[in-house]
């Protein structure tokens, strides 16, 4: 008996060290120290607007009577992933919008299952309270693709083209528990925004883009963001992008050629079930929208006049 209470005893502290340490090395690692807030939003450029699901940071120029469109971001980086095309647009004459997703950038954390519901219904909620009344054009990338994949499906009266840059094809809920992977982005902070400079072909031409990326990740809420996506939003790219296609619209598909993140192999999936006018970019990696601006942001403005 005694050897048994001398191996409990042991075995309490043991575990309760490893907590302790677990514990501290969450602690040290986490970044999310902040609350966003009105005050804290007064001195951030682009404007913000009380949505159903909370408030969301967006930029919206150009003339009331030009065409819409509307540019949604990927995973994790937020609006300024378009800083050159929203621009180049803007110089064009559209009347172009762009937004940070709910979790990222400076928008609102909920705490809720992000679905494909809860990522449309933000889209929605931002067309309708800036009176986007013309049939809108819909831009993304990465993630942001299977955004507007989706949301197109779910709204097709309202939409006039779709521009789809290396789009997530799946999307399938990792298998290890919610709360392991919460730890995981927790501790291995500084690897997710590291992370980001893998995106690019030539990372070395991009030394600003982690820097960029990090005020986002001392807000509450960004980590849980991202892992209640993981978990929540289940996308199923041979069933979205056929449903797209019924839907009947011109979707314009961009890919860069020597993407890791999401190899080319993918675009010939989708372009097995949707019909799409095939753009891919030579010397670009996952965001060609960026690594060959002048190129890519041509063909968008020719495929948006066409």
């Amino acid at each position: 008996m005694k050897i048994l209470k001398v191996s409990i005893i042991i075995v309490i502290f043991l575990v309760g060290a490893a907590s302790l340490i677990l514990y501290g090395f969450y602690r040290y690692n986490n970044k999310e120290n902040k609350t966003l807030t009105d005050a804290g939003r007064k001195n951030i450029s682009g404007s913000f607007i009380k949505l159903s699901q909370g408030v969301t940071h967006y930029q919206l120029e150009g003339p009331d009577s030009a065409e819409v469109i509307i540019l949604v971001h990927g995973f994790s980086v937020p609006y300024y992933i378009w800083d050159g095309t929203y621009d180049y647009l803007v110089k064009k004459g559209y009347k172009v919008l762009r937004y940070d997703m709910y979790g990222r950038g400076y928008s609102d954390r909920p705490d809720v299952p992000y679905t494909q519901e809860f990522y449309n219904t933000q889209l929605l909620d931002l067309i309708k309270q800036l009176k986007l009344s013309r049939k809108i054009n819909l831009a993304g990338v990465s993630f942001g693709g299977a955004v507007i994949t989706n949301f197109t499906c779910s709204h097709p009266d309202i939409v006039n083209k779709v521009i789809l840059v290396d789009p997530v094809y799946e999307q399938k809920k990792p298998a290890s528990p919610q709360y392991f992977t919460l730890y995981n982005e927790a501790v291995n902070s500084d690897e997710r925004a590291n992370g980001q400079l893998t995106d690019f072909l030539y990372p070395k031409n991009h030394p600003e883009w982690v820097k960029r990326y990090l005020p986002q990740m001392g807000y509450k809420g960004f980590r849980n963001a991202l892992v209640s996506t993981m978990y929540n939003y289940h996308q199923n790219g041979k069933q979205s992008n056929t449903c797209l296609n019924s839907a009947g619209k011109n979707v314009l598909l961009i890919w860069g050629k020597a993407d890791k993140t999401l190899p080319l192999r993918f675009a010939d999936s989708i372009r097995s079930v949707l019909k799409v006018d095939y753009f891919p970019v030579d010397g670009a990696a996952h965001l060609p929208m960026i690594e060959k601006a002048d190129t890519v942001n041509a063909k968008i403005f020719s495929f948006l006049k066409g």
